[in-house]
């Protein structure tokens, strides 16, 4: 057997660098990496050497370089991942937040954190977490929990068989997720003989599990069998890049539809049988509709609480759930009938089944209403200017005037998460939203992520003070490497949208807006000036026409543009919603409280999880 001689962190990017994909593209596009005592001399070293052949990116906080690399697989639809490496300790548990973020999104990010030794000599080293219980655990095991597949490379070899398993299930369809490859740093450095064969190019495939055709027919059954049925359109059609077949189905069947988070974008708001978002941030038009309908179709959707209100949203006393999903884990939720598959399949195959099936005629009233409601919150305000603060929703306006088809706006946290799903008129593909782990933090570095893998497209990231105020250092990567991409950045001095569930939960209100917390001196926070000192350009805008305006200009840029813009954090959008299940107190509290625990028991009456 011919051998090739290599220090075990060489043999890893020696074998990143040759996982294709169909298209003949590296699978893991390149590495973020902060450098540390547990990798800089041996993953460093090894990544050095290899050169523009698995290339290198220097971010600014494990966190956030990892959101990078998570917003560039979203955009993607998980064909294509990158990887992120850090020292041990704080370096390493920095990212901890970011694997639980790709987690719950399902998307592919490769974590090679630095680990303790792994013969123990010098130890306790420095940062390491020691557990005087178990000798074997590092502050690494907090992956296990956020990671779709975790291993420890404690001996060089261990690379022949985590490396392949790694890439095993960052491209499966059902399992994907991020993988945690915790790295002993002394193993990084050992050399071994490894089989040249282990370096042949290797081309991963994203397959398309058929369904199980006794599922197809028992879904199709269903569907003829109900009187007002409704599709929930999730990630997974877009995941899927089934977006023409699920537009398709729904056209030949007759069927309305709606959008979650993740799957919103997939069709045009245009389509005549989408009804807009479903849910807690939904339009009123949408929850009209799940309220009715008789049986209710998820198409690779988790049905998280927003989607589903609850659970009390779903009311109707006759209503199925269904779920067409790749995980059999998620198609079997709350007794759904499942239908196991890829939704591009299985939307095929359910067409078939249903042959001429037609679904009967649907009000369109309600959606024309919602649209023109839409219309009405996002309208410029009368009077503009700093005495008149504008609302969120006047914000989304202005800026869905001057967009265009190449336009994709994001965010992940805060107001704007709800606002723009209600709110946004979006293109096909023109929205990518955070929502699963709704991680503040999340924005600056997706946007920098989603305008990486599509430098074609225009990214505009939504982001609030508070949010901002907590992750924007990559803003200062975007400048080094020329990533351009607009943020709009809302001040209302505080985190706004948790003041407004606050008061809605009958709390008083406290620790939130800054003028509601225990401080001496009210902060002037120069968002401006902190944005141009990383080599941004950045501007106050004064009033809504003005935004237009310069988002427009910022397209010119080939740096990010930041504009700042102060809103009124009192009005939500004053459109559509659901109740959502927040736990109010039971016992105690003013009159506020009590009229709040009313509210919440009435709404609690009609939650219905199980048929």
């Amino acid at each position: 057997m011919t051998t090739i001689r290599l220090t075990a962190a060489q043999a890893m990017v020696k074998w990143l660098s040759v996982q294709m994909t169909e298209n003949g593209e590296r699978f893991i596009e390149g590495v973020w990496a902060i450098f540390g005592h547990g990798n800089v001399a041996g993953i460093g070293e090894a990544l050095h050497g290899i050169g523009d052949a698995l290339p290198t990116w220097r971010g600014q906080n494990e966190q956030t370089m990892a959101h990078a690399a998570i917003a560039y697989a979203k955009t993607l639809k998980r064909r294509r991942a990158q990887a992120v490496t850090s020292s041990i300790g704080p370096g390493a548990t920095n990212m901890v937040t970011a694997c639980a973020l790709a987690h719950v999104n399902r998307l592919p990010v490769l974590f090679v954190p630095g680990d303790v030794f792994a013969n123990r000599r010098p130890e306790p080293v420095l940062q390491q977490i020691e557990d005087m219980n178990d000798g074997t655990v590092s502050a690494n095991d907090c992956f296990r929990p956020v990671s779709a597949y975790f291993d420890r490379i404690a001996r060089p070899e261990h690379l022949l068989t985590c490396l392949p398993r790694a890439l095993a299930v960052m491209t499966d369809p059902g399992s994907c997720g991020p993988v945690t490859l915790a790295f002993c740093q002394d193993v990084q450095a050992e050399l071994y003989d490894y089989p040249q064969a282990f370096f042949e190019p290797k081309v991963w495939r994203i397959r398309r599990p058929e369904p199980d055709p006794r599922e197809v027919a028992d879904l199709a059954d269903a569907i003829r069998a109900a009187r007002r049925p409704v599709i929930i359109s999730g990630g997974g059609v877009i995941y899927s890049e089934a977006e023409a077949e699920f537009a398709a189905f729904a056209e030949k069947h007759h069927i309305p539809f709606v959008e979650t988070q993740a799957g919103k974008g997939a069709n045009s708001w245009e389509h005549p049988l989408n009804f807009g978002s479903p849910g807690v941030t939904g339009s009123a038009s949408a929850n009209v509709l799940c309220a009715d309908a008789d049986l209710v179709i998820g198409i690779g959707t988790r049905f998280q609480d927003f989607t589903t209100g609850s659970w009390a949203l779903f009311r109707n006393p006759s209503r199925r759930l269904a779920s067409i999903n790749l995980a059999g884990y998620d198609a079997t939720k709350h007794s759904a009938l499942p239908c196991v598959g890829d939704a591009k399949v299985t939307l095929k195959r359910l067409s078939t089944a249903l042959e001429a099936y037609r679904g009967p005629d649907v009000d369109a009233g309600s959606r024309t209403d919602w649209h023109q409601t839409v219309e009405r919150v996002t309208a410029a305000p009368e009077a503009d200017g700093p005495a008149n603060l504008p609302t969120d929703a006047q914000v989304i306006g202005a800026v869905q005037r001057v967009a265009t088809e190449n336009s994709v706006v994001m965010c992940a946290a805060g107001t704007m998460p709800g606002a723009l799903q209600v709110l946004w008129q979006s293109a096909k593909g023109g929205y990518h939203m955070e929502y699963g782990f709704s991680c503040m933090g999340y924005e600056v570095a997706g946007a920098m992520g989603i305008k990486l893998a599509r430098p074609d497209k225009e990214v505009i990231c939504f982001v609030g003070d508070g949010s901002y105020m907590m992750a924007n250092s990559e803003l200062a990567t975007a400048v080094m490497r020329r990533v351009p991409f607009t943020v709009v950045l809302t001040d209302n001095r505080g985190y706004g949208c948790i003041n407004r569930l606050q008061i809605e939960c009958g709390g008083a209100e406290f620790n939130n807006m800054y003028k509601d917390c225990n401080v001496d001196v009210q902060p002037e926070i120069d968002f401006v000036a902190h944005a141009a000192s990383m080599g941004a350009h950045a501007e106050k805008i004064g009033s809504i026409a003005e935004l237009e305006a310069r988002i427009v200009a910022a397209r010119e840029r080939n740096i990010p543009s930041v504009l700042v813009i102060d809103t009124d954090a009192v009005p939500g959008t004053d459109a559509g919603g659901h109740w959502w299940d927040v736990a109010v107190p039971q016992v105690g509290g003013p009159e506020r409280l009590e009229q709040a625990r009313a509210r919440y028991n009435e709404n609690a009456a009609n939650q219905r999880a199980f048929d």
